[in-house]
């Protein structure tokens, strides 16, 4: 019987959980804002992992700058996440922006100024048929 997710995918899961636990109750380091793991994406080998963070609040330098301090404290939130994690070796750790939250506000916005146009439009539109009349 094939499982439906593979190990690389539940240990994925399990760490994104942790990181997050971590990164709320252990890293005390001012750089560091309002974080929040969108996902953790393990190699198949589990030795490296891509973990990408949105920090809400912030503006583009200040979103780098907790990507940087991240990547600078990853080694302590290494060991954190191995005395957690039951695990023979912890995987290297790697953060990086997930700019699919922006992305997501940006079409958002501008499906709402067409949204918007679109209400004008049949307003006016409207004005027009009924002074016809």
């Amino acid at each position: 019987m094939a499982r439906e997710f593979g190990r690389s995918q539940r240990v994925a899961s399990e760490m994104q959980k942790e990181l997050a636990t971590i990164l709320q109750r252990e890293v005390h380091d001012p750089r560091i804002g309002f974080v929040t793991i969108n996902e953790v994406v393990l190699s198949k080998d589990l030795a490296v992992a891509k973990i990408y963070v949105t920090v809400l609040n912030a503006d583009e330098a200040g979103k780098q700058t907790n990507v940087v301090a991240l990547n600078e404290i990853s080694p302590f939130i290494r060991h954190e996440l191995a005395k957690r994690m039951r695990l023979r070796h912890i995987s290297e750790l790697h953060f990086y922006y997930d700019f699919s939250f922006d992305t997501g506000m940006r079409v958002a916005e501008l499906l709402h100024e067409i949204d918007g146009d679109t209400q004008a439009d049949d307003g006016a539109s409207a004005e027009t048929t009924a002074q016809d009349d």
